[in-house]
């Protein structure tokens, strides 16, 4: 009952930080706009992976994708390990190529940095307080998988900044996405359900630093006030000095 209800917090928390963006969208309707259709599909694939913690039915179908992608044979592949930062750094070299995506690269920026810092928090929080076993048994940190999270966030990041280009940008993002999914239950690392939930909450990240960004623009792109300074000097008779006068 403990880790249902903190899926339950969890999700309660997502629901509330999403709800708050659709204040914002009434004022920046053109830099964001607020779809609660969106969130069916990372919804859908957090809850999968939470059902599936105690569902006896889904753990025996988690057990058996282990059993047919990793029989406990000793070759591993480690391409993971790059492949779950490909997408979010093809934004930058697309653009350093001179195909421009939606946003510059301080807008841009503040995005990927928003959106990981949700995605590390709240896998970092799960981890830690739903404590499940990895498949292969070297730790309790199996759930939610990290890698797919950072994978799948840097796809709807590629996704975002260059759909008006080209879909298929989005699409080989969302490959490679997948494929570091696999790569984690073929290395015997996660379970199927870790890897649907990590996906879920790496789009979802993606999704809410997008609603969020038009704050974050104007709280960076605030004008600095201006100073304006005179100085004059001045003669006594006795003495000689210098005098100022600031206006703010």
């Amino acid at each position: 009952m403990k880790k249902y209800s903190t899926l339950i917090l969890f999700a309660f928390v997502i629901f509330n930080v999403t709800s708050q963006t659709k204040k914002q969208d009434t004022l920046q309707q053109k830099e964001v706009r607020f779809n609660y259709e969106a969130l069916i599909i990372p919804a859908a694939l957090i809850g999968y992976g939470a059902l599936s913690l105690h569902n006896e039915k889904m753990i025996d179908f988690d057990v058996s994708i282990r059993n047919s992608i990793n029989s406990d044979n000793e070759k591993t592949f480690h391409l993971d390990e790059g492949t779950q930062s490909l997408a979010f750094l093809s934004v930058y070299g697309l653009n350093l190529f001179g195909v421009k995506g939606k946003h510059n690269f301080k807008d841009r920026s503040i995005i990927l940095g928003t959106a990981y810092l949700i995605m590390g928090t709240s896998v970092t929080f799960l981890k830690k307080t739903i404590h499940r076993q990895r498949p292969n048994k070297t730790g309790f940190t199996s759930f939610p998988s990290g890698h797919t999270a950072t994978a799948f966030m840097g796809a709807e990041f590629l996704y975002q900044e260059y759909k008006d280009v080209s879909l298929w940008y989005g699409v080989s993002g969302y490959l490679i996405a997948a494929g570091t999914g696999y790569l984690r239950m073929y290395n015997n690392k996660h379970w199927f359900s870790d890897i649907a939930a990590g996906a879920g909450i790496g789009i979802l990240s993606t999704k809410i630093a997008y609603w969020v960004q038009p704050f974050f623009k104007d709280l960076f792109s605030k004008k600095e006030k201006t100073l304006t300074a005179t100085v004059i000097p001045y003669y006594t008779g006795k003495e000689f000095g210098l005098g100022m006068s600031m206006v703010f």
